[in-house]
């Protein structure tokens, strides 16, 4: 394992380099060995990621660039969302995200799942190092914004757009 600091990327120089349309994970942190998890999430313009929960881990979300509103599953204010701005969001809360009329890009850093085991037999056992993905902006339909239930939904259930790449 490699123990040196090293700089993995320049979040500015990715966000500028983007073509405007991209949209989810820029940039996500790879490296084997890592205890963290992070991602370089864009959305565009008047986006919305529906109200989600993550049952295990505190998630930290820093704002880059653009603004928006976080809102609290349990009713509470919305939080606005600017640049430097730092939000925690603590493991079972539930919350949704909207970015505001400029887009919103953030980096999102949490402690690394740890890897799943598959057995085949009792004797042989195979690690998975890959980790979770890094965001379920997979699961948002880019039509109407609406997150969908299902793990990987081929059509959204409320316009029924169908979901790039399925």
């Amino acid at each position: 394992m490699n123990s040196t600091p090293e700089v993995l990327a320049v979040l500015g120089d990715l966000l500028a380099a983007a073509a405007p349309d991209d949209r989810g994970a820029l940039w996500q942190l790879a490296e084997q060995g890592r205890e963290l998890d992070a991602n370089l999430i864009r959305l565009p313009p008047d986006a919305e990621v529906g109200e989600h929960q993550e049952d295990v881990l505190d998630v930290l979300l820093v704002v880059l660039e653009g603004g928006g509103r976080l809102t609290p599953g349990d009713g509470g204010e919305p939080l606005v969302l600017a640049p430097t701005t730092v939000t925690w969001l603590p493991r079972t809360s539930r919350r949704s995200l909207a970015a505001g009329p400029d887009g919103l890009a953030y980096l999102t850093v949490h402690r690394r799942r740890p890897g799943l085991s598959i057995r085949s037999a009792p004797a042989a056992a195979v690690t998975y190092e890959g980790g979770e993905a890094p965001c379920a902006l997979d699961r948002v339909c880019p039509e109407c914004g609406r997150m969908a239930q299902e793990s990987a939904p081929k059509y959204c259930s409320e316009c029924g757009e169908r979901f790039p790449g399925r």
